[in-house]
């Protein structure tokens, strides 16, 4: 049995879609999680800040696909290997490999994993297409698409494409011990996905550029400082690296990455 935490995000509720499909057997988990959330998948509600809440969703599980969240890796890891399981994918960020001092919360998680004995792989995935619906309101309001380093380029995922290469990993072999980059197929900078929104819209959408400080002062309402930090710094000074089209989901997936003009128009009633 597959366990998913964060089954009804943005990742997870494709991911538990995807995976069910190939008859596996699923239980999906989320703080908030309803018995009918999934038509037949099992569901349990857990919280991954308290890991012991997880012992009746890990009941019977081999393989836990396992988010960043929580404070406490390790008995998150100790938990699943009492349980039996024996195999982790762990959903990471780029920036645990890229800048590890500003994710510092990541790799706690990715050294939690690779050195729990059981068998492991991550995935690094880079920014994704759905950050976007921080504009949702702002657009629906105003029609404005606010962001700040308008004109630099990221290779932002859509989180359907994660889904899928996660999905990819969970159900096959020979990903034992292996870091996977996921990115999209293309930069595209903040002006080129409001364009995108746009577009998909059929109506005009402004693009205002931010200054750092107002972007981080708007970052901090909801993540923590350093992270905040981190976050801006990928944004406005990416290095080569983080501005690199990885491979890693063509070669998982056998195509390339969704453009983010795919996922705009895919999206587009949530910004009407």
């Amino acid at each position: 049995m597959i366990v998913i935490t964060g089954a009804t995000g943005n990742v997870g509720r494709t991911l538990v879609y995807l995976v069910a499909a190939t008859g596996r057997a699923v239980t999906a988990v989320s703080r908030g999680i309803q018995p009918d959330s999934f038509e037949g998948v099992r569901t349990v509600a857990a919280d991954l800040a308290e890991p012991a809440s997880l012992r009746p969703a890990l009941e019977g599980a081999d393989t836990l696909f396992l988010l960043v969240a929580g404070e406490d890796p390790d008995g998150i890891v100790a938990e699943a290997r009492a349980a039996g399981v024996r195999r982790i994918v762990l959903l990471s960020s780029q920036g645990a490999g890229t800048r590890p001092a500003s994710y510092a919360h990541a790799v706690a998680f990715e050294n939690a994993v690779t050195g729990s004995g059981l068998d492991w792989t991550v995935l690094r995935s880079g920014g994704l297409a759905s950050n976007a619906y921080a504009w949702v309101q702002p657009i629906k309001t105003a029609r404005v698409a606010p962001a700040p380093f308008g004109d630099v380029g990221l290779p932002f995922i859509d989180p359907d494409d994660v889904a899928a290469t996660a999905a990819a990993v969970l159900t096959s072999d020979g990903h034992k011990g292996q870091f996977y980059v996921l990115t999209g197929p293309a930069l595209t900078t903040p002006r080129e996905r409001a364009a995108a929104i746009e577009a998909a819209l059929g109506e005009p959408v402004r693009f205002v550029e931010q200054t750092r400080d107002e972007a981080y002062a708007q970052m901090t309402q909801f993540m923590p400082a350093p992270v905040a930090e981190g976050t801006l710094a990928i944004l406005g000074t990416p290095t080569a690296e983080e501005q690199q089209i990885s491979p890693d989901v063509e070669r998982l997936l056998g195509r390339p990455g969704t453009p983010f003009a795919d996922w705009a128009r895919r999206n587009a009633p949530a910004f009407r």
